[in-house]
């Protein structure tokens, strides 16, 4: 059985679990996928020997700062991010989780433990993590976490 060439299979990843369209951020490049050698299931994707994500046993995709700023050239991949007020991104940068009284505004493709980005008022790339409520109930609670996150600008 032929595999797909490593750009076309890291693009049909994308788009099914970030949104159709999303893809067509992804630059051209030199694409190298990492596979068990069990069972040649994709574990990580490197774009240009940096580190775009690390693909899940569960087929979820952790992206990295990297794969985050790259997907966010697409205006698809913002309804899979939380923008948080200003006063928070500091602690965010660092990795610290975020609070939902702290959420601005979140996408409608959040839902629990999905991958997502934390953003600015500007839009810029803060971190990334797993969220814990749904997009629709992060601005509606007042306490508790929205957003665990995995790595920060800084960290």
């Amino acid at each position: 059985m032929d595999t797909l060439p490593d750009r076309r299979q890291v693009g049909l990843m994308i788009d099914y679990l970030f949104g159709k369209g999303v893809s067509r951020a992804l630059p051209r490049g030199v694409y190298k996928l990492f596979r068990s050698r069990r069972s040649g299931r994709v574990k990580q994707i490197n774009l240009d020997g940096k580190l775009f994500a690390v693909v899940k046993p569960n087929g979820a995709i952790a992206l990295s700062i990297f794969g985050a700023q790259t997907l966010s050239r697409s205006p698809r991949f913002k309804d899979n991010c939380v923008q948080v007020s200003d006063d928070v991104t500091q602690f965010v940068r660092g990795g610290r989780s975020v609070f939902c009284k702290f959420v601005t505004w979140s996408g409608k493709k959040i839902y629990p433990k999905s991958e997502v980005a934390v953003v600015d008022g500007r839009w810029k790339i803060l971190g990334v993590g797993m969220a814990v409520l749904n997009g629709a109930h992060m601005k509606q609670f007042k306490s508790g976490t929205a957003v665990k996150v995995r790595s920060g600008i800084a960290a």
